[in-house]
């Protein structure tokens, strides 16, 4: 048996391209959900029955179904392959989109938003690329699958309106089941094949974690926070669209013209605020500021909705605030997790992200039908205040980083032995074994770690006798 310490080395060629590959899969996915949210309450003539209550509850339907799935697609996806449920979650959500396409009840369309959510193949995407990747490199690959995401949202936003007056709403339903369909050819054809699929505690949900993940309090407050976002998110976009067009008659081919510059800006101006969090250790003010200008974004919205320039200034509020919470979330997730309960807390997260998504479209498109735009900016701004209050409670986080290390083949080792030994090296603050994978998973305090002293427990477990 030989254990080693994992090292920063390059990614492979077959690493590249699993993680470009599988980045793009996510990303057709997460387009053909987002490109309806700046146009769909526009269509409201367009389908027998819509209220703006059914209307909203058809923008997040997705999430509902997407909410409850993925963590059984995940385990599925254990036992049967990854992707043979990848590539049968991709056909679900291709045919939802159909469905939707095809649709001229607004009954028809909650239900193509509905199969789609239902395609729920974000966990199991999550576990191939832990297949493709060696543990070293495994971040670096999540982080390029979210960086995919977020990019998705952005473009989307911009390329709703434009679509929409290209192609109308029909033609875009067609357009996100043809990328779906893009999708699986990627992952046939592109997407490497592992050797073979094992369970990766650090990426995907496992059963034996459960009870103590909804245990925690400090993971459900995050869990509560990303469910609040987006409900706040998907709920604005059942007023914003009827704001620009209604309020400020800008037609729907040129609401790009604020989404872009705005979505720009504030990317960029997240940036100072996220190395104040992460490398100056500035975690709760940030994270607190964040849900402040959500907040003060929404009030603006309600406020200032007949000017353009109200609406700019507060669009850029609330996606300053939105870009540094997507950004700081999942971090504090993997640092308030166990080591070997991230990918759990992970799945539990997304879960309310989606779930979240389902109430904010279900109960701003019913307050919007009887309160109007601004009352549902309020009720979004009443969301975030809320959420504020939560937050305050909040214990500034330990700002510790994930490590693994590998033990090769683990047969005789003493896992409670083991983790006492990397434990007292100065810098580890948590170690946990698992010996059926052959790993052990850190969590380390990076100005603090002792390099080699760790080298030197390594080695050492790795001298037989």
């Amino acid at each position: 048996m030989q254990a080693r310490m994992v090292r920063q080395d390059a990614m492979t060629p077959g690493e590249r391209r699993a993680a470009l590959s599988l980045a793009a899969i996510f990303s057709f996915r997460m387009l053909g959900l987002f490109m309806i949210l700046p146009i769909f309450m526009l269509h409201a003539a367009d389908y027998a029955g819509a209220t703006p209550a059914l209307m909203g509850i058809a923008i997040g339907a997705y999430g509902m179904t997407q909410a409850f799935l993925q963590i059984p697609f995940g385990l599925l996806s254990d036992r049967i392959g990854r992707k043979p449920v990848i590539a049968f979650g991709l056909l679900l959500f291709a045919a939802g989109s159909a469905l939707a396409a095809l649709s001229h009840t607004i009954g028809l369309v909650i239900a193509g938003r509905a199969l789609q959510g239902a395609g729920a193949v974000a966990a199991a995407i999550m576990a191939l690329a832990a297949d493709l990747t060696r543990d070293e490199h495994r971040t670096k690959v999540m982080a390029v699958i979210g960086m995919s995401i977020g990019l998705s949202f952005s473009v989307a936003l911009v390329a709703g309106p434009v679509l929409d007056a290209w192609l109308g709403i029909a033609g875009i339903f067609w357009l996100t089941a043809a990328l779906a369909l893009l999708g699986i050819l990627l992952l046939v054809f592109v997407v490497p094949t592992p050797v073979r699929s094992v369970v990766h505690r650090d990426a995907e949900p496992v059963p034996s974690q459960f009870a103590r993940v909804l245990k925690d309090g400090a993971l459900l407050r995050l869990d509560y926070g990303i469910l609040t976002l987006h409900m706040i998110l998907t709920g604005s976009f059942t007023a914003l669209p009827l704001v620009l067009r209604h309020r400020l008659e800008l037609p729907v081919q040129h609401h790009w013209w604020i989404y872009l510059p705005v979505l720009l800006a504030a990317m960029l101006a997240m940036v100072p605020f996220v190395i104040q969090a992460e490398k100056h250790r500035r975690m709760k003010p940030v994270f607190l500021l964040a849900i402040a200008l959500v907040g003060l974004g929404e009030l603006g919205l309600a406020g200032f909705s007949g000017s353009l320039a109200g609406v700019v200034g507060a669009l850029f509020a609330f996606y300053l605030g939105f870009n540094i919470l997507e950004a700081t979330l999942p971090s504090l997730i993997s640092r308030t997790a166990p080591p070997e309960s991230k990918g759990t807390a992970m799945g539990f997260y997304s879960s309310a992200q989606f779930f979240g998504a389902f109430l904010g479209g279900a109960l701003g498109g019913w307050i919007d039908g009887h309160y109007g735009e601004q009352a549902v900016f309020l009720f979004a701004a009443a969301l975030a205040g809320l959420w504020f209050l939560v937050a305050l409670g909040m214990k500034p986080p330990r700002m510790l980083s994930s490590r693994l290390v590998s033990l090769g083949q683990a047969e005789g080792l003493d896992a409670a032995e083991l983790a006492r030994c990397l434990g007292e090296v100065p810098g580890v603050a948590e170690a946990v074994i698992i010996l059926e994978e052959g790993v052990a998973y850190l969590k380390v305090e990076p100005r603090e770690l002792d390099e080699a002293a760790l080298e030197a427990v390594v080695a050492r477990i790795g001298r037989p006798g």
